[in-house]
């Protein structure tokens, strides 16, 4: 079979982020999606609208345009962000993001309508009906589709990296997981999710997806829930590693780092060199460390087994591509890396709540504070422990 890829002419970007309605007294999840959507019907009633549902009830999903720059699509979210709001306040109900919520159970939540949303939990159970988290999906607009398997390969070798620097999931349920990303966890075990499958082209990828197809494992493309993977209709790489990210500004990190990616291969694949394609085993295994440990992980650079702290990894990772974020403008979205590595990343802030004698109201309070101040807070307890994978 034959999949058509809509190149894009350069490397634009879209942001889905995946969003909590709270209720800001029980700071438990209140089930308005629906009603949020329908007073805000603009917003909402497009063919490809800004705001849509997710699959429960309790959480939104909203979504820019093609964007240039990074600076596009903060000012894209933060405009609909207000909207939200505007609807929200008056109704006690305030907005977070994190992978999971920390206290809510997902047997206490409402689908979403839609057939969509329907067919999925009949397909998957008890493996859909539990997926209560939230992520943020960074696309990339790629030039041709012969760039987006080898792109795809390399990008895996990152999958470490944009989990640590987003995981914000070591609470489900109200207990603390012992991971820093548990979301990775829940949302992998779809069968079709997780790190994408190593293939050598495009050619091989329309064959691996006909065969898919044939033997009835997806109903179509949108099905392949990869960690990355192409999307054929946008023209676009889509990075749906990052788990839900709290702020605004980490958001915007989080697609500088990854349009700053596709941009550093583009120019690389032009010049003729080869791109990193990790083995399976070795994409598997980074990403399990990123899961457990997060930005405290030691990570397997080459097949001896060879491994370095992730925290100097991204160190090294953002000086190399400080040029490339300099060209397009969001150098100093990249360096928010540097500030989290020294503030901690999600989990790390939400554990140091709890290590200080709070609750996990108060880490949803914190959670909430953050995503309106647009200021991610600092972990005074419990940043680099040194408790890598060895």
């Amino acid at each position: 079979m034959g999949i058509a890829f809509k190149s894009s002419e350069r490397a634009t970007l879209g942001v889905e982020w995946e969003l909590q309605l709270v209720d800001r007294r029980s700071r438990h999840l209140r089930q308005e999606a629906r009603e949020l959507l329908a007073d805000l019907p603009d917003l909402s009633e497009d063919a490809a609208p800004p705001l849509r549902h997710e699959l429960m009830q309790s959480q939104v999903e909203v979504v820019t345009g093609i964007c240039e720059t990074v600076d596009e699509a903060k000012s894209d979210l933060a405009r609909n962000l207000g909207r939200m709001r505007e609807v929200l306040d008056p109704r006690g109900t305030t907005l977070t993001c994190s992978g999971t919520h920390p206290i809510d159970d997902w047997r206490d939540q409402s689908l979403s309508p839609g057939v969509r949303y329907g067919e999925l939990v009949d397909r998957m159970q008890w493996l859909a009906r539990r997926i209560l988290t939230c992520g943020v999906h960074v696309h990339v607009g790629v030039r041709s589709r012969e760039k987006a398997i080898p792109m795809v390969n390399a990008l895996a070798k990152y999958l470490p990296h944009f989990l640590a620097l987003s995981a914000s999931s070591p609470f489900w349920s109200g207990s603390d997981t012992g991971l820093a990303s548990s979301r990775s966890i829940i949302f992998g075990a779809l069968p079709t999710s997780g790190p994408p499958v190593n293939l050598p082209h495009w050619t091989a990828f329309e064959e691996y997806i006909e065969t898919l197809l044939r033997a009835g494992t997806i109903a179509s493309i949108k099905e392949v829930w990869w960690d990355i993977r192409p999307h054929p209709d946008f023209g676009t790489i889509e990075i749906r590693m990052f788990d839900g990210i709290p702020t605004l500004r980490e958001v915007g990190m989080a697609a500088a780092l990854s349009q700053s990616l596709v941009e550093l291969f583009d120019h690389q694949l032009d010049r003729g060199y080869g791109l990193p394609s990790p083995p399976s085993w070795l994409v598997r295994d980074n990403k399990w460390r990123a899961t457990r440990y997060g930005l405290d992980a030691r990570v397997i650079t080459d097949l001896h087994g060879t491994t370095v702290p992730l925290r100097d990894d991204l160190y090294e990772l953002v000086r190399e591509l400080a040029p490339v974020a300099a060209r397009l403008g969001c150098a100093e979205d990249l360096d928010l890396i540097s500030e989290i590595l020294d503030k901690g990343a999600s989990y790390e802030r939400q554990r140091a709540v709890v290590a200080a004698g709070g609750s996990l109201d108060d880490v949803v309070d914190m959670l909430a504070a953050e995503l309106q101040g647009d200021h991610p807070t600092r972990a005074e307890v419990g940043v680099g422990d040194g408790a890598g994978a060895r």
